[in-house]
């Protein structure tokens, strides 16, 4: 076989193996990144972070479970970093607790100016008893907003006003479209974005529509925030009339009240509770019992439960009117309301306590059922700490590291060739061992049984043999080795010098690039080494130049220049391993060729000392 083939062959072989070890330490370093966000919802957004609704006794004591709940999530600098979002918020996502689906939700506000946002969630169930748990993601610069006000709410809820418009009708939020008429004053000093400010003498009329219709004994929830501009005040927040049918909410001398005017006659609840504060915000709720439950209209304060009628609402499909009681059509207003009025709703389904008291407790300015965890980046090369070190690196850190790379490739494809070469020659050292032990002595026994085999041609024992023989039959044939009919003492010495110059050979094809990994092995630290002391040296006359020291500013350069002394770092050490393993594996195969070769050259002499032995050779 021609030894020039055979040569690139191997190479070609050797390559093959590198590039498949490569592509393996490649599929090892993408997999672990990947495994460490494999729950990750979706791979595009780079940052979540989990929200806890803790409704238990320690969080905002909601007294039931709840299922399919909308839960107002405020946003700030003290639980977000506005920087990572993209400036119009399209890019928030809420997802369940199995960090697999995503919920219905909506943004009320977002300001980008004073990093401050209002979001409403979908919350499918939230147990009464222990906190839930779902997801927030957000930085994607490719999303689109996926803001849904109608899917926020359930098929009962009639109205939401967030009053966040400025200078144009109220607009309702859910998929009823029971939107004002007319503009209102607006504040953005609001509980929850922008409210809607009412003096005393005129009122924001609500749309007729079917599905703010009562029917006589049917069901409803009634909700508002209201903040007086005065403590004492006697006013109507909400009014319904039709004919002699009436239901108001209001206020006597501060103190909330409900009252129903109906077919049975008219109740009113007794004003002889406390006060409202005329500076906060106050949570009020009417609720009345639907069919098949007992006659209720219970009023409740803060979330707490308050008076209740022992009535049932009367038939009332007119328009409604907030902030005072405009009566029957064209009448004028009666008790106008002065102060601020802040998310309104109205539902056609009986809200149990435990709504009520999670809107109480959410919406307030105390909010103790949202409760937020740790920002989370996703593990990836091109985020988190790595990605800020990558993208600090100068050019000649670049270049450095590029040089080291390629010493490291070098050296990675010297290793594998060598593992190659060693192994190859270890398997045909075996092999050939085996038959030499088997021939017991008999050269040409053995000479026959090697000839042809093809495993046989990368063993170093093998070219050694077959250099011995050559020699050896070269002698024998032409009669100048013999003295007095048996081989020569120089002949022998002319063989065993022969053996050693093909040793010498086979140690240095062994040896051969070794001197490649030494060089990265005692280079690569110190090319490193370079690169990190020029990036202190720019990072610091940068500081120089700039005139102040600021260490968010210098330390990405400093970490970015020691990325240099790392690489070369990562170069040195798999080369030093390396070395090591193959230098001493080398060493194992050169003695065993040594051992040979003064095995071989005793035994031709014993074997060859007789003109029977010369005669049974030279045949």
């Amino acid at each position: 076989m021609n030894p020039a083939s055979t040569s690139s062959s191997h190479r070609r072989s050797a390559l093959r193996r590198f590039l498949g070890i490569a592509s393996v330490l490649a599929a090892i370093s993408m997999l672990t990144p990947a495994v460490a966000s494999a729950s990750w919802w979706n791979h595009e957004w780079s940052y979540r972070k989990q929200v806890i609704l803790d409704a238990s006794p320690k969080g905002a004591a909601i007294p039931s479970d709840l299922t399919n709940v909308p839960v107002l999530v405020r946003l700030h600098d003290g639980v977000l970093k506005f920087s990572d979002m993209n400036p119009d918020g399209s890019d928030l996502r809420f997802v369940a607790e199995d960090d697999k689906t995503p919920l219905k939700f909506h943004v009320e506000k977002f300001d980008p100016v004073f990093n401050l946002a209002f979001v409403w969630v979908q919350v499918p169930k939230l147990a009464s008893g222990a906190p839930t748990a779902i997801w927030m993601y957000y930085g994607n610069a490719k999303a689109t907003s996926d803001s849904d006000a109608r899917g926020t709410y359930d098929s009962n809820q009639t109205l939401v006003y967030h009053f966040s418009e400025r200078g144009k009708p109220a607009a309702d939020a859910t998929g009823f479209a029971n939107n004002s008429s007319t503009p209102f004053a607006s504040d953005d000093s609001g509980l929850i974005g922008g409210s809607s400010r009412f003096d005393g003498t005129s009122v924001m009329a609500l749309p007729v529509s079917p599905s703010l219709a009562i029917t006589a004994g049917g069901s409803l929830a009634w909700s508002a925030w209201v903040k007086p501009a005065a403590p004492g005040e006697n006013a109507v927040l909400y009014a319904q009339h039709d004919g002699a049918h009436a239901l108001i909410v209001g206020l006597a001398n501060g103190v909330p009240y409900v009252s129903v005017a109906g077919d049975s006659g008219t109740q009113q609840s007794s004003p002889g509770g406390v006060a409202l504060n005329g500076t906060n915000w106050h949570h009020l709720a009417v609720v009345a019992s639907g069919p098949g439950a007992a006659p209720s209209v219970t009023l409740y304060i803060d979330g707490q439960t308050g008076p209740a009628l022992s009535i049932t609402l009367p038939t009332l499909s007119t328009a409604a009117t907030l902030g005072g009681d405009g009566g029957q059509a064209g009448a004028p207003v009666v008790s106008g309301f002065s102060g601020d009025i802040d998310e309104v709703e109205l539902s056609k389904a009986a809200r149990d306590a435990g709504f009520i008291a999670l809107a109480a407790g959410n919406q307030g300015t105390s909010d103790k059922l949202v409760q937020f965890g740790g920002d989370e980046a996703q593990t990836t090369w091109s985020s988190g700490y790595v990605g800020i070190i990558l993208g600090s690196v100068t050019l000649d850190g670049w270049v450095i590291i590029g040089v080291l790379m390629v010493m490291a490739v070098i050296s990675w494809f010297i290793m594998a060739i060598k593992t190659g070469q060693i192994n190859r020659a270890s398997k045909g050292n075996r092999e050939f061992l085996g038959l030499f032990r088997k021939a017991g002595g008999d050269f040409a026994t053995l000479h026959r049984s090697t000839i042809g085999k093809t495993s046989l041609k990368d063993a170093p024992l093998q070219h050694l043999f077959t250099s011995g023989i050559e020699e050896l039959q070269l002698r024998l044939s032409n009669g100048a080795g013999k003295k007095n009919g048996v081989l020569a003492t120089q002949s022998i010495e002319a063989i065993r010098a022969t053996i050693d110059s093909v040793l010498v050979t086979e140690a240095q094809s062994l040896n051969r690039s070794m001197v490649l990994l030494t060089i990265a092995i005692s280079g690569g630290p110190f090319i490193g080494l370079l690169g990190t002391v020029v990036g202190v040296m720019i990072t610091f006359a940068a500081v120089a130049a700039a005139g102040e020291v600021n260490v968010n500013a210098i330390a990405p350069g400093i970490a970015a220049a020691l990325a240099a002394t790392v690489a070369g770092l990562f170069v040195a050490i798999p080369a030093l391993f390396g070395y090591n393993y193959l230098i001493t594996r080398i060493k194992d195969t050169v003695a065993e060729m040594q051992v040979f070769t003064d095995a071989f050259i005793t035994r031709m002499a014993e074997n060859y000392n007789s003109p029977e032995a010369l005669h049974q050779m030279a045949d």
